[in-house]
């Protein structure tokens, strides 16, 4: 299953000229040395993860879109929203980059001959960089959204619409596209990366004009939204438990907080551990090819005149962008499939929290109604009074 590794980069320089006679001159050194630099590089890693990430979200676009038309989800339309356009975000972006991933494998890694002009090398970095951040920004959204609901239900009800939230998502949407247009435009660059199947923001190259600031900019881009979904996904968490341990623990209304809570808290965990997870790897891996001027051309060289740690550095990156699209198949399961009908438990959760004050209204209101009747039986002398001079019912 796994292809001949033949040299992925066309030579075009007098430096990759070099790289392709070190090349020829290590091709003599036998399978044992060819099988070494590529054995991590097989057909079968992009055609799983497109096949299983299409499933995973169809499946959740096809649930989110039949609660979303539900009547009486219309609370719940803002969360829907979002876990929609997540799924949708996940799909397209299999959809764009798999097809031609598989089709440089079946060109024998040779790229130029999939795309000899170079322009789908540019798409493909467009694609990575847009899908790559529109759902990392839309998970945060997502954590926002759940924490003003949990903390904040009274203006969580008054402010939080179904066009607002419509909002936020087309504007994530723009401004994360005209980012990674950046390139395009002249300011930063996408070059082919090792082992030749894939296209990505360069991190070493100094002399292409604001491609140090590009670069960095994605992976702080990228922290931020990971910071912003750990905070408020820890801030839902403590006021979820906070809440749980309020109610009284005979009541079953504590019971059903209980269940609900216990969910909702190891979803969130879930979550954040994905997150981390899958994105970690490459951001953190980034800023250290930027600070050590490493470019993808340095990938290109023989394994005997490439450096250990640079060549530990290329297969990693290949590794870490891999966890990165692995996160595009997880997200409809750590958010809706992996739980029973969770799009449900979750907005119980909401309504009850924001119910809260309207059902202490209401418990106030039976109160004051039971207060004033046993005034009234003490009265009329039929509810004897304790030593305390308080009221037995």
């Amino acid at each position: 299953m796994t292809s001949r590794c033949k040299p992925a980069f066309p030579p075009s320089t007098s430096s990759e000229a070099m790289w392709a006679l070190n090349v020829s001159n290590s091709a003599r050194d036998g399978k044992a040395n060819s099988s070494s630099n590529c054995g991590s590089v097989s057909v079968a890693f992009p055609i799983t993860m497109m096949v299983t990430g299409m499933v995973g979200n169809s499946l959740a676009i096809m649930l989110v879109y039949s609660a979303y038309r539900k009547k009486e989800n219309k609370r719940k339309q803002s969360f829907l929203l979002c876990i929609g356009s997540l799924a949708l975000t996940d799909l397209f972006g299999q959809l764009l980059t798999s097809p031609i991933v598989i089709s440089v494998y079946r060109a024998e890694l040779q790229w130029e001959q999939v795309d000899p002009s170079g322009t789908l090398c540019a798409f493909f970095g467009v694609c990575m960089t847009t899908f790559g951040l529109c759902s990392l920004f839309m998970a945060s959204a997502m954590a926002i959204e759940r924490a003003l609901a949990i903390t904040a239900p009274h203006w969580y009800s008054n402010n939080m619409k179904t066009n607002v939230t419509k909002q936020v998502l087309i504007t994530v949407w723009c401004l994360v596209l005209v980012f990674a247009l950046l390139p395009v435009a002249g300011v930063g660059k996408y070059t082919l990366q090792w082992p030749g199947t894939w296209c990505f923001i360069s991190t070493g190259d100094r002399d292409v004009t604001g491609n140090t600031f590009f670069a960095i900019t994605f992976a702080a881009l990228g922290s931020f939204s990971l910071l912003v979904t750990f905070f408020c996904n820890v801030v839902t968490i403590r006021a979820l438990v906070t809440r749980c341990k309020s109610k009284p623990n005979a009541s079953q209304s504590s019971k059903q907080w209980e269940r609900l809570t216990t969910e909702t808290v190891i979803q969130l965990m879930g979550i954040m551990c994905v997150l981390l997870t899958c994105w970690s790897p490459l951001l953190i891996l980034m800023l250290k090819m930027i600070s050590t001027h490493t470019s993808s051309h340095q990938c290109r060289q023989s394994s005997t005149s490439l450096q250990p740690s640079l060549q530990m550095d290329c297969n990693f990156f290949l590794t870490a962008i891999r966890l990165a699209s692995l996160n595009q198949i997880l997200d409809p399961w750590v958010y809706l499939l992996l739980r029973e009908i969770l799009l449900r438990k979750f907005c119980q959760v909401a309504n009850a929290v924001s119910n809260c004050s309207l059902e202490g209204q209401k418990e106030t209101q039976k109160e004051t109604v039971l207060d004033t009747t046993k005034k009234q039986a003490i009265e009329n002398d039929e509810i004897p009074l304790d030593p305390g001079g308080n009221a037995q019912a």
